[in-house]
């Protein structure tokens, strides 16, 4: 198992709020209101050790602590943290979101729930509630009653805890001789005794999870790695409009120092794509269809048919980036970000991207909603946009900020657009459609074989007419643009793993952008070549490197967006929603069968 030191998180969430927890049971990272508003506890980003912050934490301290043990509940994001002190004494912290169905509808409130109660011993505790605004420029105000606390963040947020309001006003370490329960949440008075309400929620929380668990169809291996991947990509959903965040976090930078700290908190298509098509293959179709509105909003906002790569969770265009100067950044390398340039950019894999995650509406019949002629009337546009960009240069899926190429990967993706459009056509009985569509794919098809292939180098390249190798190369089988046997694949693949690959991970691309060498892997790549590898016939290859990922996990059982090649240390934002993808890709491909099992 990989040293992920700062990133050794837990994250805890109902599908509108969420925070990730360290290995001691403190809050160290979680937003007001929305996934990517003003975090009321920000320690992640404060340069220091949690133990040592004096705002944006919320920690109970055991004291005199020599040990923490950390697990979830069997397949819920039900968080049990143990620690143990220098005398023996120990305490038991459980803490969630509380998600269940309710008055015949999701009941999923922007609150915490912390039920702490002593196991052994008599152990002393403190409390370090201290809530952080204006990106900890500033503590929040704070007034009381008789047994709740009220924060004057975002939205307000009200504590409302059976301990001594005292204690937790001033930090005064206590004896815990009893179990304590602290609900952060909306400003309203607690209806209901604290105690037996808290047990209920958490009761009906981890049914709600455990069933939602149960009609995944998960493959036969590596069933508990499989459920905690999908989990947490849950947890990255913002119900509310269907939208999925990239990530939890801003500002995790992508390598020491480098400058390569960005914001992740918003909906880029490309890897909500990524996610909706993983949870299919494990039939999570809740997440697809709530995704799919969101993009029928986008698509119904913009009639010109140019989509951005990203919006906002609430469908914001704008997401204009700014450098905050209050807190000094993850282990003290800023700059942290807030907003991403990128919503400005031209990635033309976004149409690609949106009719493949729409497409399976059309032939899926247990979606509430499934897809109909006017659906494919309003992806028309999308696939006429793609037609007319595919072949004209663009940032690219990595998003360079200060260079444009006609880029392979947006090209294939736009043809896939086309191609699955036709597709969709057949399946509705739009003959004159099928064929029109048909048309253009094979014309799309035709130039891309020409303007990508590399006749001298006996490979295809990044770029029309460039030599660049690209890991998103490995996508063209994905796509059904290319067969995993065909030569031509077979020659990118052997020269792709002779420029990317490093040992047992894969870089992005090896060539100079705008903040100079990539010095980190990016891990869903690595997920890419482990796929390539399988369908090329590599399969115990393919399956050793599977192996080392899931080494790589934090002890939560989950990834970050890069790793070091050469100590597997942990970089970018956390938990990364194309890394989850990528496990639950490969485990799925890579796993014997149910019928194996006699």
């Amino acid at each position: 198992m990989s040293d992920y030191g700062d990133l050794d998180l837990a994250p805890i969430g109902n599908c509108g709020t969420s925070a990730l927890i360290d290995r001691n049971g403190a809050f160290v990272w979680a937003c007001a209101q929305r996934v990517d508003g003003d975090p009321m506890f920000c320690a992640l980003l404060s340069g220091e050790n949690p133990t040592d912050v004096k705002r944006g934490v919320w920690a109970i301290d055991l004291i005199d602590q020599v040990s923490a043990t950390q697990l979830y509940l069997r397949n819920t994001p039900i968080l049990v943290t143990t620690l143990t002190d220098a005398r023996g004494g120990s305490i038991e912290i459980v803490d969630f979101c509380p998600r269940f169905r309710r008055h015949h509808r999701n009941y999923r409130p922007n609150a915490f729930i912390r039920i702490v109660r002593p196991l052994n011993g008599s152990p002393r505790i403190r409390v370090r509630l201290a809530p952080a605004v204006d990106w900890s420029a500033r503590d929040a105000e704070i007034t009381t009653g008789s047994n709740h606390i009220r924060y004057r963040v975002p939205g307000m947020m009200r504590l409302t805890t059976t301990a001594p309001i005292s204690h937790v006003l001033e930090s005064r370490p206590f004896r815990l001789e009893e179990e304590h329960i602290f609900f952060l949440g909306p400003d309203e008075p607690f209806d209901g005794n604290l105690r037996d309400v808290a047990r209920m929620m958490r009761e009906n929380t981890e049914l709600y999870w455990r069933n939602w668990v149960r009609m995944l169809a998960t493959p036969l291996e590596w069933q508990a790695d499989v459920i905690r991947a999908a989990i947490t990509l849950k947890l990255c959903v913002h119900e509310e409009t269907g939208a999925i965040v990239a990530a939890l976090t801003t500002s995790i930078p992508e390598a020491p120092n480098s400058g390569r700290n960005w914001d992740y908190r918003y909906c880029w298509l490309r890897d909500a794509y990524y996610t909706v098509q993983a949870l299919n293959r494990l039939g999570a179709a809740d997440i697809l269809e709530g995704y799919l509105g969101y993009l029928r909003n986008i698509i119904d906002a913009t009639p010109s048919g140019r989509i951005q790569p990203l919006y906002g969770v609430g469908l914001e265009p704008i997401l204009a980036e700014a450098e905050v100067q209050s807190l000094p950044g993850y282990r003290g390398m800023g700059p942290i970000r807030v907003g991403n340039q990128a919503h400005e950019h031209h990635q033309h894999d976004v149409y690609g991207q949106i009719v493949l995650s729409t497409v399976q509406a059309f032939y899926d019949t247990r979606l509430f909603r499934p897809a109909g002629i006017d659906d494919f009337n309003a992806l028309e546009s999308v696939g006429e946009r793609a037609y007319a960009v595919y072949a004209k240069p663009d940032a690219g899926l990595w998003e360079f900020r200060t260079k444009a190429s006609v880029h392979t990967y947006s090209a294939v993706m736009c043809w896939a657009a086309c191609d699955r459009l036709a597709n969709a056509a057949v399946r509705l009985g739009l003959g004159d459609r099928a064929l029109y569509w048909r048309g253009r794919a094979d014309e799309m098809r035709e130039m891309i074989e020409q303007r990508a292939w590399h006749p001298e180098l006996g490979r295809f390249a990044a770029t029309f007419g460039g030599k660049e190798m690209d890991a998103s190369l490995l996508q063209m089988v994905d796509t059904r643009f290319l067969a995993a046997d065909d030569p031509r694949f077979l020659a990118t693949l052997r020269d792709l793993e002779k420029d990317l690959r490093r040992g047992d991970v894969v870089l992005r691309y090896a060539d100079d952008d705008d903040f100079g060498k990539p010095e980190t892997a990016f891990n869903f790549c690595t997920f890419w070549l482990i796929e390539a590898l399988h369908l090329v016939g590599r399969r115990d290859e393919a399956r050793t490197l599977f192996e080392q990922m899931l080494g790589r996990r934090t002890r939560a059982g989950l990834l970050s967006e890069d790793c070091d090649p050469a100590t597997g240390a942990a970089w970018g934002n956390y938990p990364q929603t194309y890394s989850l993808a990528g496990l639950i890709n490969c485990a799925v491909l890579l796993s014997n069968p149910w019928s194996s099992v006699r």
